[in-house]
This record gives structure tokens, sequence and C-alpha cells, in this order.
């Protein structure tokens, strides 16, 4: 079951969190495994036709991004990563540039960085919800070409 997101321009400029709250809360009551990689974002930003950006280059929306990130840095575990939903999300945290014929291509050194403290935030957070395993850690890190050792995760 996929859960959509729908992020108006306004939402955006005025960096109201209110809609991906409200969904958010309301998984939190429930069964988390059962909305674990279903959540989408669809983000309607009001821009010209003559603007070639993609979303994550627009700092407006990278802004909003980057306050849910705050209140929420556990979402990815929420994220349909099926879809590509993790990829363009770390897009919008994490500097990189477009390549035509390869796509996103992420600063190392930021994407690093940001990898480490995902497994950090999320293990310990799995932990506290009684999730155990690191198979979805190791997958994650996977997605961005990292393969995290069973020992390290002694560690979180």
């Amino acid at each position: 079951m996929t859960v959509a997101i729908a992020l108006s321009t306004e939402q955006i400029n005025t960096l109201d969190l209110s809609p991906a709250v409200d969904v958010i809360e309301s998984m939190l009551q429930g069964d988390l495994l059962s909305h674990e990689q279903t959540v989408q974002f669809q983000v309607n930003f009001e821009r010209s036709p003559e603007d070639p950006r993609e979303l994550s280059e627009i700092s407006e929306i990278r802004l909003w991004f980057i306050r849910l990130d705050a209140r929420y840095p556990w979402l990815p575990f929420f994220l349909d990563w099926k879809t590509g939903e993790l990829a363009r999300y770390v897009a919008m945290l994490v500097p990189h540039q477009f390549h035509p014929r390869d796509g996103i291509i992420y600063n190392p050194e930021a994407l690093e960085i940001f990898v480490m403290h995902k497994i950090f935030v999320l293990a310990t957070w799995l932990k506290q919800h009684g999730i155990e395993g690191t198979a979805r850690l190791k997958a994650m890190t996977q997605m961005f070409g990292y393969e995290i050792d069973d020992a390290f995760f002694a560690f979180v």
C-alpha cells in the first residue's frame, strides 16, 4: 500500500510540515512494519516552464526536506525505496550533480557522512521500537554503494 504525501508551493514556501506530520504521526500509532517502505512525496511546486532544474535543485524544496529530516531523522524507514523515493529524498539532503547518462551523482564525502548518520539514527530508532536485525540497514547502505560489515553494528 502506497501512502502519498502531497506538497504544495505554499506549504513548501512556508516550511509547513503538516501534510507529512499528519501522515507520519498516524503511521506511528499503528504497526510500524506495515508502513515500512510505503511513503512517496508528490511535490507540486509552481515554476516557469523554462525552469530546467530538478526538484532537488530548488532551494525552497530542499529546505523543506531538511526541516522534515530534522523532525523525523528515521524517515527513510517509511520511504518507498522500490520507486526511487529514498534516492530522491537523499538528493534533497546531500549535495549532488545530475549527469545526463548516470543520473544523480552524489558528493562522495557528503554521501558517506549522510549514510553513516542514518545508520546510527535508524539503528537506535529500530531498537527503540523492538524491530530487530540489520538487513534493512545493510540494504539501505548497499543502495548507495556501501557494504557494512556485521561487526560494525556492535558499535550502534
